[in-house]
């Protein structure tokens, strides 16, 4: 695949993706333009062999899959979130200051790093649930335009602020919304954004995000920069890999989850029934029993996908000793002694083996012994979901920044994998030896 075609692809994405609700109906949309059928929960599922499928909860997690034209003995699965560290838009959020300014009220939705927020382009977005003549309707907003600022303290009012200074999220990182003496006001703006009138907005879940567009940048240019890097590009390259594989004797499932930032246990969470769930009625629409289940789950191998931290050009000690992934050396295998991450001999093994077909090169990672990390959905949804778990990610640096940086040619080769995952099968045949079919 072209590499500079399918950077432009992404960042598109990112670009059209300020949230989760965002992410998920783009996806959905590219799904429904390659042939994929949309389920819902609430109905019966037909499903037939052979065919792709997708469904959605609270708009903002997703499945899809694709099923063998045969006999189906097992799940092949890629799972990352839709999520990303931003500000969450409070009820009754306009603040008046001295009778000039207007101020939204905001809080923090995950381990963001504050600083990254301040002087740059900001906008709304997400969603709002309309009265309508047949019910609650939920529709989705995005004020397109540069809309509002948090405003740095000038360096001539606190010299100090470059030695170090402890950002207050209620007091330092409220954005600015207008002049006070504006005719139009917060609710009139999202009103005219959901195409309704004022007294029919409800309710909503509104969410400030970076209006800089993604761009490529460097020497060569051998780096790619937006917002949501973490965790939308691997989000985006298990899809393409979805859409891209040919599945043998396995279903191949794309999962996207929302609120891992927040701990994932939500009922659209990696935490929740959701995926058990799906596969659960994947194996009755086919016929099988719930001793089929778990047979099928026996013959089944997840990838856990979620950005990984490269070494940083001004901070190299921060990198373990001997794990030290860059951008641009490919995927990256990631350990944890505490389960922070679910890999383990066994899925490192699988994994690695599925990199050597699809010739994508591997590297790994581990946190320094004295820092003790992050964690992501790998291990949380193996306790609904037990099956093989490696934890993967692509190398970038200032994760969890309003603007991160990755490398160009990693995307690539994290669609390969995917690809070649969603094509094969692996068994375990239960005295500890795997085939990878």
């Amino acid at each position: 695949m072209d590499q500079n075609q399918l950077n432009r692809e992404l960042l598109d994405f990112l670009d059209a993706s300020p949230n989760s609700f965002f992410a998920v109906r783009n996806m959905a949309d590219l799904l429904t333009q390659n042939g994929f059928q949309k389920l819902n929960e609430g109905e019966r599922w037909e499903l037939k062999s052979g065919g792709s499928y997708f469904v959605t909860r609270n708009g903002s997690s997703l499945i899809a899959f694709r099923l063998p034209a045969g006999e189906c003995v097992g799940f092949q699965l890629m799972a990352s979130h839709s999520d990303s560290p931003t500000f969450r838009i409070k009820t009754n959020p306009t603040l008046t200051v001295e009778g000039r300014y207007l101020r939204l009220n905001t809080e923090r939705y995950g381990g963001m790093i504050l600083s990254s927020w301040m002087d740059r382009p900001l906008s709304v977005a997400g969603r709002v649930l309309v009265r309508t003549p047949e019910g609650l309707e939920t529709r989705l907003v995005n004020i397109d335009r540069d809309l509002l600022v948090i405003p740095n303290l000038a360096i001539h009012m606190d010299d100090t602020v470059n030695g170090g200074y402890a950002f207050n999220a209620q007091r330092d990182m409220l954005p600015l919304l207008g002049g006070a003496d504006g005719e139009r006001g917060w609710n009139a703006l999202i009103a005219e954004a959901a195409g309704c009138a004022e007294d029919d907005v409800v309710d909503g879940d509104l969410f400030l995000y970076n209006r800089m567009k993604g761009t490529v940048f460097g020497l060569e240019n051998e780096f790619i920069a937006s917002g949501r890097l973490d965790d939308l590009q691997c989000a985006f390259s298990s899809l393409r890999g979805l859409l891209l594989a040919k599945p043998k004797d396995s279903a191949a499932v794309h999962c996207v989850f929302d609120n891992e930032e927040v701990g994932s246990g939500t009922k659209q969470g990696a935490g929740s029934m959701f995926l058990r769930d799906t596969l659960a009625r994947i194996n009755a629409a086919l016929g099988g029993t719930p001793e089929d289940l778990q047979r099928r789950l026996n013959n089944s191998f997840m990838v856990s996908a979620d950005n990984a931290h490269s070494i940083h050009p001004n901070h190299t000690d921060k990198a373990d000793p001997s794990n030290r992934p860059v951008m641009n050396g490919g995927v990256v295998i990631k350990y944890s002694a505490n389960q922070k991450y679910a890999t383990d001999a066994v899925s490192a093994a699988v994994f690695r083996t599925l990199c050597t077909r699809s010739e994508v090169p591997v590297q790994t990672f581990a946190n320094r012994s004295d820092i003790p990390g992050g964690s992501t959905l790998g291990t949380i949804a193996d306790a609904t979901v037990p099956v093989s778990t490696v934890d993967v990610g692509l190398a970038q640096l200032a994760m969890h920044s309003a603007w991160e940086t990755a490398g160009a040619r990693d995307t690539a080769w994290l669609v390969a994998a995917a690809k070649e995952l969603f094509s094969t099968t692996v068994r375990s045949t239960g005295d500890g030896r795997y085939q990878i079919l």
